[in-house]
């Protein structure tokens, strides 16, 4: 019996044709044929002012940080339970991280709990749609209008996922999205700058271009270019963002195909949800998940671990994911300290995801399901 990994990439379409032709063009390095392609699908399909494309998801935080000119002493909002580089491309600014609670349902930042940590040094607010599911996107801009304090989405995991009507990532001033082989939408390893904000939009070119004006040179705006300021080099191969343009062509098709897998995944543990055996997350009418993922959560951390290890021996992988960074040994020398983010403290460390991806075939599903059946001890049906 084959082993069910918790991840394999998807290749639905041209991808490999169009690879070539990014190679027979014979322009390798960024900001090619195939680059201009995918920045033009996010202006025309959700109406950015801009959209640079990024080495990751990570680099293009990196740069959103350097664009809103953070300063050492500034403090920005964010969630414990987020991946390491959301708090990282901020500290490397010398900004001072101020975590904030999850809501227990969603696992999405407590709204309700920001307005109690901004202060007059407040630069930012940083909501994480975690598993493509909106935060409160309503409330939370509200009070950041109110408070005169800027949103930057971490939309890492959140492609094609909306807030009433509103594609995520363009509800902030700027947002950054993934494009990991873990994604629903992936070139292996790439990101997305995306600028709301035309302010942002001069600028944010000269960074991603060492610091020069390249690209207006490019375009033949200025008859050299030369250095403008600071800047780094976050420009992927245009190979890369030929896989890229594949997947964005064929993103309705692989939605819906990850919608039926995370269906049936939801469908068949509801029984298992009734009998007091797991839990399932809620969803708010207002959010259209867009299927990024699979999890649950059980009682405590010794029946996560068990589980594990079971499906382990019948050759499925089952994974964690964040571990709150607040109480990691980087978060503590930040001042972090247990017992004072309870919810964070305490669901990351039952929860537990479930093998997913497109090409998940339905025995691969139900040999999922029926080895999680068997470890509570209830019949599966198929």
């Amino acid at each position: 019996m084959s082993r069910i990994p918790f991840n394999r990439p998807s290749h639905v379409g041209p991808e490999s044709e169009y690879v070539q032709d990014a190679i027979t063009r014979r322009k390798l390095a960024g900001d090619g044929y195939y680059t201009k392609k995918a920045t033009a699908w996010f202006q025309e399909h959700w109406g950015v002012a801009q959209c640079l494309l990024t080495t990751s998801c990570t680099h293009a935080m990196e740069l959103a940080a350097l664009l809103y000119d953070l300063k050492p002493g500034d403090e920005v909002i964010l969630p414990s339970f987020t991946f390491v580089s959301t708090v990282n491309a901020f500290l490397l600014r010398g900004v001072t991280p101020v975590f904030v609670d999850i809501e227990p349902n969603t696992l999405n930042i407590d709204v309700s709990q920001l307005e109690q940590h901004i202060t007059e040094k407040t630069r930012l607010i940083v909501p994480v749609h975690y598993g493509g599911t909106s935060c409160d996107m309503t409330r939370l801009m509200e009070i950041a209008k109110r408070r005169g304090v800027e949103v930057f989405e971490d939309a890492a995991q959140a492609i094609d996922g909306e807030w009433n009507g509103q594609k995520l990532g363009t509800f902030g001033s700027m947002s950054a999205l993934s494009f990991h082989e873990t994604k629903n939408i992936i070139c292996g390893e790439g990101g997305a700058l995306l600028i709301n904000d035309p302010a942002f939009v001069q600028r944010a070119e000269i960074i991603r271009e060492k610091g020069t004006n390249r690209s207006q040179f490019m375009r033949g705006m200025v008859q050299k270019y030369t250095w403008m300021d600071i800047g780094s080099s976050y420009l992927p191969s245009d190979m890369l963002a030929a896989y890229l343009v594949a997947q964005l062509e064929n993103m309705e098709q692989i939605q819906s195909r990850r919608g039926e897998i995370f269906t049936r995944y939801y469908e068949g543990l509801r029984p298992l949800q009734e009998s007091g055996k797991l839990t399932l997350p809620v969803f708010s009418t207002s959010s259209k998940i867009n299927y990024h993922m699979f999890y649950f959560w059980v009682e405590s951390r010794d029946v996560r671990d068990e589980l594990i290890d079971f499906m382990r021996e019948r050759d499925i992988q089952l994974v964690f994911h964040y571990q709150p960074l607040h109480v990691s040994p980087m978060g503590m020398k930040l001042g972090g300290k247990e017992g004072t983010l309870p919810v964070t403290e305490d669901i990351p460390h039952r929860l537990l995801r479930l093998p997913f991806f497109y090409d998940l075939t339905l025995e691969e599903q139900q040999r999922v399901l029926s080895g999680l059946f068997e470890f509570f001890g209830e019949e599966f049906s198929k």
